[in-house]
C-alpha cells in the first residue's frame, strides 16, 4: 500500500470513527520498527480549529513474533493512568480491512529515539547523565501497575508449579524449535544453562518485555516516553532490568545500561523508587536470557522475510546478527 493510499484510507477510517469529516496531511513513515510500522501525520477533525499531531502503529503483515495490537492498546491506556510516561492512545483498529492490517492511533510526543544521537550528539550530553536513573525509576512505576484492573485480565500468570523464569525460557525454546532453523549450538548451550540456573520464583508484575534504548523517546532533558509495549506480559520484574543491559541495546556505547550507564546506578534508582530489592545474580540470569531471546527473535524476523511474509530488508538483515548475540552468550556463560 502506498503512502497516498494509506492516507486516504486513514482519513476514511477516522471520519467513521469520529462521525465528522477528517483531513490527513504530512503522512510519513518513521525510522525503526522492524516488527511494526510507525507513521506520523496530522489530522484535522471536524469542529477542531487546529490539527492534531498523531502516530499510527500498524502491523506490516504476518510476523513470527507473538503480540496483539488490542492488548498493547489496553496496556498503554492502563500505564498512562498509572503515571507511566507513555503516549495517550485514542483509536484501536482491530479490523484489518480498514488499513490493510491491525493498528492503533495515539498522540505524537516530540523527541528522539535514535541511539546513535543519544550516544554521540552534544545536544544530549545532559540526557546521557540522567537517563539511567530515570529509567530505573520508570521501571519501578511500571512494575507497581495493578494488573488486576479492568481490561488487563489477558495478562495470565505463569503456569502453576512453574516460576516466571521457567515459563519464559520454555516459551522462547518452543518458539526456537518451531522455527526449525539451521543448528545453533550456542543457543542450545544457552538454553541448557538457563534451565540449570533458574532463579527462585519471586513476585510477579507487569513486565514491559522490550524496555531498552530504541524504545525510549528522549530529549535534551532525558526520557519523554516509553514506547513499543507489544511484548508486555506478566512475569518477573527483573526480566526488564536484564533486558535493559543486553549488549545489543548499547549500540556501540561503552556502558552496560543502554551505552550510557552502569548497572549499579540502574539498580539503585529502581530500589529508591520503590521497585524492591535487586539481586544482581538474578539480573545476570535475565541478561543472559535476554541475549538468548534476542537471538531467537533475530532468527524469527529473518524467517518472516525468507518465508515471504514481509518484504523488508531490515527483517532480512536481522538474521546475520544472530552470530553477534551468540558471541555475547558465550562470554556471559563463561
Amino acid at each position: 500500500m502506498t503512502a497516498a493510499e494509506l492516507s486516504e484510507r486513514l482519513a476514511s477510517y477516522l471520519t467513521r470513527a469520529t462521525g465528522g469529516a477528517v483531513a490527513i496531511a504530512g503522512l510519513r513513515q518513521l525510522p525503526g520498527g522492524a516488527s511494526r510500522e510507525t507513521w506520523a501525520f496530522e489530522a484535522t477533525l471536524a469542529g477542531e480549529p487546529q490539527p492534531r499531531r498523531l502516530v499510527l502503529r500498524r502491523d506490516p503483515g504476518p510476523t513470527s513474533v507473538d503480540s496483539d495490537r488490542a492488548h498493547e492498546f489496553q496496556i498503554l491506556r492502563a500505564a498512562r493512568a498509572s503515571g507511566v510516561p507513555v503516549p495517550e492512545v485514542y483509536w484501536l483498529g482491530d479490523d484489518p480491512e480498514a488499513l490493510g492490517a491491525r493498528f492503533f492511533i495515539m498522540e505524537y510526543v516530540a523527541g528522539e529515539t535514535l541511539a546513535r544521537r543519544l550516544l554521540r550528539d552534544a545536544e544530549y550530553q545532559h540526557a546521557r547523565g540522567v537517563m539511567t536513573a530515570q529509567l530505573g525509576a520508570i521501571l519501578a512505576r511500571i512494575h507497581a501497575l495493578d494488573t488486576t484492573v479492568q481490561g488487563l485480565d489477558f495478562l495470565a500468570a505463569p503456569r502453576a508449579g512453574r516460576g516466571a523464569a521457567q515459563t519464559e525460557v520454555e516459551r522462547y525454546e518452543q518458539l526456537y524449535r518451531g522455527l526449525a532453523p539451521e543448528p545453533h549450538p550456542v543457543i542450545e548451550l544457552a538454553l541448557r544453562w538457563l534451565e540449570t540456573h533458574l532463579p527462585a520464583p519471586g513476585r510477579e508484575t507487569l513486565v514491559h518485555g522490550d524496555f531498552r534504548i530504541g524504545n525510549v523517546l528522549f530529549d535534551a532533558d532525558g526520557v519523554r516516553a516509553i514506547l513499543d509495549w507489544e511484548l508486555a506480559h506478566r512475569g518477573d520484574p527483573l526480566e526488564d532490568l536484564g533486558w535493559m543491559c543486553v549488549k545489543a541495546w548499547r549500540f556501540g556505547g561503552p556502558l552496560p545500561v543502554g551505552g550510557v550507564g552502569e548497572r549499579d546506578e540502574l539498580f539503585a534508582a529502581y530500589e529508591q523508587a520503590g521497585g524492591g530489592a535487586v539481586d544482581p545474580a538474578a539480573v545476570h540470569f535475565w541478561e543472559l536470557f535476554g541475549n538468548m531471546k534476542w537471538a531467537v527473535i533475530c532468527i524469527a524476523q529473518a524467517r518472516t522475510f525468507l518465508d515471504g511474509g514481509v518484504a523488508s530488508l531490515e527483517l532480512a538483515s536481522l538474521g546475520r546478527r544472530t552470530a553477534e548475540v551468540e558471541h555475547e552468550l558465550m562470554r556471559l556463560i563463561d
